[in-house]
């Protein structure tokens, strides 16, 4: 027995030894190495129904599918989707009424342009970007040290989007804005990106340990924020599926070697988290088996060669003299000479996964599902042509994100309706082929912010410090483990956006997380969603939502004061946009009238209630 047990070790050694020697060329026939490829928009047989380019490429599809496209959501819905997916707040009656009275040709166009203008279109499409960046208020570990000067890079991303920074010049400044000639106050606060990782400061622990873990976070998350590659898998030794050696890990590891910590002033009383590069970069190892204390061999700045095979050769024909002098010459690579590479024309990957988050915020399901993943082992593309397309025309914009975002926001595809289509269920259940749109589960705080919207008692100020909502006592000690105090905040400030929320790393206010919010520990490129009762319950019987309830039945007694049927129908009107269905304002009415026998106020609280639980509330159709 012991023959054919050897017999089958040695034929596993073989198979591991040629799939590593077939790592190059299985790299130049995955679709994600290769440049994105110039595209014909195709032509299609219903060409009344392309307003976009967009369109022409679902259209081939369906049409080679024989599946026709879904008919246009209706006009409430459209405004009720735009104003969630880009200000992160439904629309008010008043904005459906102009909306709906506006008959000229480019009435939708019209509100696209307004919404992307919005100051609050920042706040909304920053918040993607945080989950990215890992944001956070404090440093993480059971210390979990406060970071007061977390919000300042914060701000500048919102402003960042809402000028529409070209994301060339965005992804230069986050990652080596203090490197550029006379780097403004701005690009260092910028380069605060990578002083997200967590930070220990427990007593007795080893710093070199956890800045060796602090660098190793800066490669994984930049190979998946840019790259959409699981960079991270190849720390401890050479990538399982993608070509990533172990060695080239640490190459790219040695971009952030020589970066040290800062704080830079920004203006009189508040500071940023930055980064200096050293005057002389130190030496860096490959770790055996990702231990810092064991190193092997010596390595220098590096792309990686499955994405840029020029940039290895002529890193690899410096390398060895390099060493060999031992020196940290001025031509060694900096953070400055990673992110120019990321955004340059040779690299495939940037642009597609950069869009790829574009579509994915706007219809539930990036066109590469697997949107952390464009490696080997992550799904391919549902639309690999109109993907390749969107990369091309992203870059030939001036990487404008807002003029991508316009090409999908004013598409037939996107404006679909989102409806179930029963014969398409077993064909395509997970709707690959855009056949509709999507309904979409409302993020943590867009849920939030909904609520205190239609409340009227969202306080719209746009950046400045996180606020602390009051949270619950044996949570703060848990969170804190008693290293500093958690002081409850009061007044107006309770009612600002959830992304101005105190965000605490070991444990987040119990609100967020409910409805999955993102984990700040690590870098997320979509969020989970989930369902189960502790959000029925939450949305029941959490404060906030209560306190909303109040307020919505207030403001309804407040602005029409005529009889109780028309208070429901303008409540309802508030929250979805829509008059009610005869069939709806009749239960409510009669939900009111059964509790209108202990208290009027509290029969119009449990409507505004109600309204706020419904599924059309906590769903973006």
């Amino acid at each position: 027995m012991i023959f054919p047990v050897r017999l089958c070790l040695i034929l596993a050694l073989l198979a591991g030894a040629w799939c590593r020697a077939s790592e190059p060329s299985a790299a130049a026939e995955h679709w994600a190495f290769r440049s994105p490829q110039a595209q014909m928009v195709p032509t299609v047989k219903q060409s009344s129904w392309v307003r976009s380019p967009v369109d022409a490429f679902v259209l081939a599809k369906l049409e080679r599918e024989r599946v026709a496209p879904s008919a246009e959501a209706d006009r409430p819905t459209l405004l009720r989707r735009l104003c969630l997916d880009l200000i992160g707040v439904p629309p008010t009656p008043e904005e459906v009424d102009a909306f709906m009275a506006d008959s000229t040709p480019d009435a939708y166009a019209k509100h696209v342009e307004q919404l992307l203008a919005s100051p609050h279109f920042g706040e909304r499409w920053g918040r993607h970007w945080l989950d990215l960046a890992r944001y956070a208020d404090t440093s993480g570990y059971q210390i979990d040290r406060e970071r007061p000067w977390a919000w300042v890079y914060r701000d500048w991303v919102i402003r960042s989007f809402n000028r529409d920074q070209p994301f060339d010049q965005f992804t230069v400044e986050q990652l080596a804005g203090d490197l550029l000639p006379n780097a403004t106050s701005d690009q260092r606060v910028a380069s605060g990106f990578h002083r997200l990782t967590l930070s220990n400061h427990e007593d007795g622990v080893d710093a070199a340990e956890f800045a060796v873990k602090a660098k190793v976070d800066r490669v994984a998350t930049t190979g998946l924020v840019w790259l959409g590659l699981t960079l991270g898998c190849a720390e401890c030794h050479s990538h399982k599926y993608d070509p990533v050696s172990q060695r080239e890990f640490y190459q790219m590891y040695a971009f952030f070697d020589g970066a040290e910590e800062c704080e830079v002033d920004v203006e009189p009383g508040v500071k940023a988290y930055s980064f200096r590069e050293r005057p002389k970069a130190p030496q860096t190892f490959v770790h055996v088996r990702g231990d810092f204390l064991r190193t092997g061999e010596e390595v220098r700045p590096a792309f990686l060669s499955a994405v840029s095979h020029d940039a290895l050769k002529l890193t690899e024909a410096n390398e060895a003299q390099s060493l060999q002098s031992n020196s940290a010459s001025d031509q060694r690579p900096t953070r400055l000479d990673l992110a120019q590479w990321l955004v340059s024309a040779e690299n495939p990957l940037t642009a597609r996964v950069a869009v790829n988050q574009l579509w994915l915020h706007l219809f539930g399901r990036g066109l590469v599902a697997t949107t952390e993943d464009f490696g080997v082992r992550g799904e391919p593309p549902s639309h690999p042509k109109l993907l390749d397309w969107l990369a091309r025309e992203f870059v030939a914009s001036g990487w404008s994100r807002k003029h991508v975002l316009r090409l999908i926001l004013n598409s037939s595809t996107y404006r679909q309706a989102s409806f179930a289509r029963p014969e398409l269920a077993e064909r395509d259940p997970q709707n690959r082929w855009l056949a509709r749109q999507n309904r979409i589960r409302l993020e943590a705080e867009i849920l939030r912010d909904s609520a205190l919207e239609v409340s009227g008692t969202l306080e719209s100020s746009v950046g400045g410090r996180s606020f602390r909502p009051p949270m619950p006592a044996d949570v703060k000690w848990l969170g804190t483990a008693g290293a500093w105090s958690w002081t409850d905040d009061s007044g107006p400030v309770l009612q600002r956006r959830s992304l101005y929320i105190f965000s605490q790393r070991t444990v987040a206010h119990p609100l967020l997380p409910t409805f999955d919010q993102a984990n700040p520990n690590e870098a997320c490129t979509r969020r989970d969603r989930s369902n189960n009762a502790l959000q029925a319950l939450t949305l029941l019987n959490n404060a906030t939502f209560a306190d909303a309830a109040w307020a919505l039945a207030d403001r309804v007694v407040r602005e029409c004061r005529s009889d109780t049927s028309e208070q429901i129908q303008w409540a309802f009107r508030l929250c979805f946009g829509r008059v009610p269905l005869a069939a709806e304002q009749t239960r409510l009415e009669k939900l009111f009238a059964n509790v209108h026998t202990r208290s009027p106020s509290e029969a119009l609280f449990v409507v505004a209630q109600t309204l706020l639980n419904l599924d059309e509330f906590q769903n973006r159709e």
